[in-house]
């Protein structure tokens, strides 16, 4: 009728329902990040909560062992956050005061250099102080901008309390939920259902863990290596370079160059030091600590990651970036399930 297909409407039908659907994720995007981030946490403390059962009675029930362990959590968060906390708030504002005067100055005055580049001294250093500016202007208003955008992508203070207590509730029926999410669909479309529910939660909670744990060793590496060597600012910097752990790709880099601008511009005379550290570590990081945490479901190519990163900025800035790499995995994860199935056929 009116010289209409209908296999091209039902087309035109999908495509408006993927539109929408897409629409509407976009819209709610800020409740989503309250639910994922509260998805990941109940991942994190899954097998603390697992390891405490071990060891209760086994009258005792399971919310109270969750209640024990968010106690638990919650007290070493304390104890750990008020020393290093405070710490890191000292040598901000102390370097926020100094860091304006030394950028003023030559960076490679106190730097020994080959001498075939000593002639070449007064254009590095016009070279270094262009690429501070455009850091100034740029990186740096990015980088204040990290936080606010955080909180904007999570809500307000309320969502920050809600995101603990949804993660109880994701621990305490995340059972029941799975089985909900199969039991809604059709009995022929169940066991793969349940396979796709399955891999997404094994992939999620070895992902949060390897990152927690990554961002942890950073700390770690990067407070022995930046203390034993007397660089300034030492704790600032690890905890600079564990935050941005948790952003792929672009924040390890952007550590990088916070941590060799910071040196260079306070004087420590050391920088390539720094510079063969971070090369070395960035090593053993991807070619060594990071295959053995994440599996091969997470494994993605580097310039996947890349334009993940980049495109969820420009989407949902830097919660956008650090939910682009789960998303891909979890993607990638459901067309390996599917192509299974239809093999299988």
């Amino acid at each position: 009728m009116l010289g209409l297909d209908r296999h091209a409407l039902r087309v035109a039908w999908t495509l408006f329902l993927f539109a929408a659907i897409a629409f509407v994720v976009y819209q709610v995007r800020h409740t989503l990040v309250i639910f994922a981030l509260a998805l990941f946490l109940a991942h994190l403390i899954a097998p603390v909560v697992e390891l405490v059962e071990r060891f209760v009675p086994a009258r005792v029930s399971r919310t109270a062992v969750m209640g024990i362990v968010y106690v638990m959590i919650l007290a070493v968060l304390v104890l750990s956050a008020i020393p290093v906390g405070s710490r890191i708030g000292e040598q901000a504002a102390n370097l926020a005061g100094r860091l304006p005067e030394a950028m003023q100055q030559d960076p490679l005055a106190r730097l020994p250099i080959p001498d075939w580049l000593e002639p070449l001294r007064p254009r590095l250093s016009e070279f270094i102080h262009t690429r501070v500016d455009e850091l100034d202007r740029e990186v740096l208003p990015f980088l204040s901008r990290a936080g606010a955008e955080i909180l904007s992508g999570i809500g307000n203070l309320l969502s920050l309390i809600l995101i603990p207590i949804l993660s109880f509730l994701f621990l305490k029926d995340g059972e029941q939920m799975r089985e909900a999410i199969v039991e809604s669909f059709a009995s022929e479309q169940r066991p793969l259902v349940r396979g796709i529910v399955s891999d997404l939660h094994l992939l999620l909670a070895q992902y949060i863990r390897a990152l927690v744990i990554l961002s942890i060793a950073a700390f770690l590496f990067y407070l022995s290596f930046l203390s034993s060597t007397g660089v300034p600012y030492a704790i600032l910097l690890a905890g600079i370079a564990a935050a941005l752990e948790f952003i792929p790709v672009v924040g390890p880099l952007t550590a990088s160059v916070v941590i060799v601008l910071v040196a260079a511009f306070t004087g420590y005379p050391h920088v390539l030091w720094i510079v063969a550290f971070l090369v070395m570590y960035r090593i053993f990081q991807d070619y060594v600590l990071n295959p053995y945490l994440m599996s091969a479901g997470v494994a993605i190519h580097p310039l996947a990651v890349l334009f993940g990163v980049l495109a969820g900025e420009q989407l949902a800035g830097i919660p956008g970036m650090f939910f682009s790499v789960p998303v891909m995995a979890a993607l990638r994860v459901i067309v390996v399930r599917l192509r299974r199935q239809r093999h299988e056929e």
